[in-house]
């Protein structure tokens, strides 16, 4: 009986070097005559333990890692085919602490099932939710969207059932859905993790997406960062018209929707809606006055979709479950899940996916299960390189977006990166202005100048000049940026920047000659 050893492609784990374990068990399999099929899975997120290899066993499936192709002769004399024992046995992936209490609506299958199998995809649920939408009115799926409370996951937070219904309602022959897929933020990664390891469900959102406003086109826009998620994606895409879930008539009885990927140059600016729909119509990516709305007058000025992957990708699981079953997850207005990617100095770094709820501290102190220097936690920036750094003071904050708010935070595109004491916070505040300046598109002025003078400001603390005076100048010029920038590249600058002040004023001092010059 052939055995299937699921070995991960994502490319996390490959960078981890899954494609050289993948090579050697191939060899090594061969050499034993063993009858096994290997494929090449997503990854289900615990990136401590990558390559995680899973076997499937008359038990179940049978998870081992992190492997190394050293390990490999040890695993298959100990019966790792029959999921025999082993030191780097870690048992029913299900039953891993990380994983088990997690709860996965979005990324149900990834690291399950194999990426590009639509088969695969078919018998673990996929397409239930397009089946189901082909025979509802375009109205009333809106409506099922609206009610399920699912908010934009790519930062804004906006409902994303209002955004579709200003689109279905607006008057244009020609209408489009725009994927955002542009995942530029540190320490964040669930985008790439749905292109690598589930495309078919981010195709199977934006299909739904296309029936729910009567757009006809689609059009995912990635960074040329992740050449193994567009290679995937278009694959994915190629298999999806061949089977008719896109064409002429999407699922072969719906309407007609297409989709294709582009793909950026890396500006930050293009995660931005409007300098990504400046980059995707072929001109250099700033930043559009709003209004007109992009749901009004978007890609080559059409009304036009523009969400986030995971806001795509969670859409079909209302489609297939309803909107109560998926509103019944989270608190007060933050409904459903989010794939919370934990990175930075902690030992257990991955994606959690969870009702919104827990709390700053249970996701640092049990899940990521602390630092990897084993020092203490001095402050968790969320939402990416332009969020808020939280104290441990902070850490009974719920991951809620109304709750962050009230800190003067934000969840971002849910990504979080942790740093241990040794941190320099005024370092970190300057590295904020710095990266702002560096990415600003340069059309509005308090992003523009505001950035590039607040790294001076900083310097001018750090060299002990006139410290109360620049403290002073720092704020007001982040009240500048704060509300008189464009977008908010340089709008949530100062975020970083004032929690970094507020929250570790002791950083804010001059800096020894010695540390100066390293």
């Amino acid at each position: 009986m052939r055995v299937k050893i699921y070995i991960p492609g994502d490319s996390g784990a490959v960078a981890l070097g899954a494609d050289r374990l993948a090579i050697h068990m191939a060899e090594a399999v061969k050499a034993r005559d063993l009858d096994v099929e290997i494929i090449r899975n997503g990854s289900r997120g615990l990136y401590w333990l990558e390559p995680m290899i899973e076997v499937k066993t008359d038990k179940g499936r049978i998870a081992y890692g992190p492997v190394r192709p050293s390990d490999l002769d040890g695993l298959l004399d100990a019966g790792m085919v029959e999921g025999g024992d082993h030191r780097l046995c870690l048992g029913t992936p299900e039953d891993i602490p990380f994983l088990k209490r997690q709860t996965r609506l979005t990324f149900a299958r990834c690291g399950i099932t194999d990426p590009l199998s639509l088969e695969d995809y078919r018998n673990h649920g996929g397409l239930t939710g397009l089946t189901n939408a082909v025979a509802m009115a375009p109205a009333a799926i809106v409506k099922q969207v609206t009610d399920s409370g699912l908010r934009g996951r790519g930062g804004a937070g906006f409902p994303t059932g209002i955004k579709w219904n200003t689109v279905l309602e607006a008057d244009g022959e020609q209408k489009y859905i725009v994927c955002n897929a542009d995942e530029g933020d540190s320490g964040t990664f669930a985008d790439r993790m749905i292109m690598e390891g589930d495309p078919f469900v981010l195709i199977e959102g934006m299909a739904i997406a296309g029936i729910a406003t009567g757009a006809t086109k689609g059009y995912l826009y990635t960074r040329s960062e992740y050449p193994h998620a567009i290679r995937v994606m278009n694959r994915a895409i190629e298999i999806a018209r061949e089977n008719n879930i896109l064409g002429t008539s999407v699922h072969g009885s719906g309407p007609a929707f297409d989709m294709e990927v582009r793909v950026g140059a890396g500006a930050y600016v293009c995660g931005e809606e409007t300098a990504l729909l400046e980059s995707l119509e072929g001109r250099r990516g700033v930043v559009r006055a709003k209004p007109p709305l992009p749901a009004h007058k978007g890609f080559l000025g059409r009304p036009t979709v523009v969400n986030n992957v995971i806001s795509l990708a969670s859409v079909p699981v209302i489609m297939d479950k309803g909107a109560d079953y998926y509103r019944d997850f989270g608190m007060g207005r933050s409904r459903g899940t989010i794939p919370i990617q934990i990175a930075g100095n902690v030992r257990h770094g991955g994606l959690f996916e969870a009702a919104f709820g827990m709390t700053l501290g249970e996701l640092v102190d049990d899940i990521a299960n602390g630092t990897a220097t084993g020092r203490p936690v001095k402050a968790v920036q969320v939402g990416g390189p332009l969020g808020a750094y939280f104290p441990r003071d902070l850490f009974d904050t719920p991951f809620d977006y109304e709750a962050f708010a009230a800190k003067n935070g934000l969840i971002g595109h849910a990504g979080i990166t942790v740093f241990d004491d040794t941190a320099d916070m005024l370092k970190q505040a300057r590295f904020a202005f710095e990266f702002c300046a560096i990415e600003s598109c340069g059309k509005c002025t308090p992003c523009r100048i505001g950035s590039t003078r607040g790294v001076e400001v900083i310097d001018r603390i750090a060299a002990g000049i006139e410290p109360d005076k620049q403290k002073e100048l720092v704020s007001d010029l982040c009240n500048t940026m704060k509300f008189g920038s464009l977008c908010a590249l340089g709008g949530f600058t100062p975020y970083p920047v004032m929690s970094a002040l507020t929250h570790f004023p002791e950083d804010f001092h001059p800096v020894p000659m010695s540390q100066a010059a390293e």
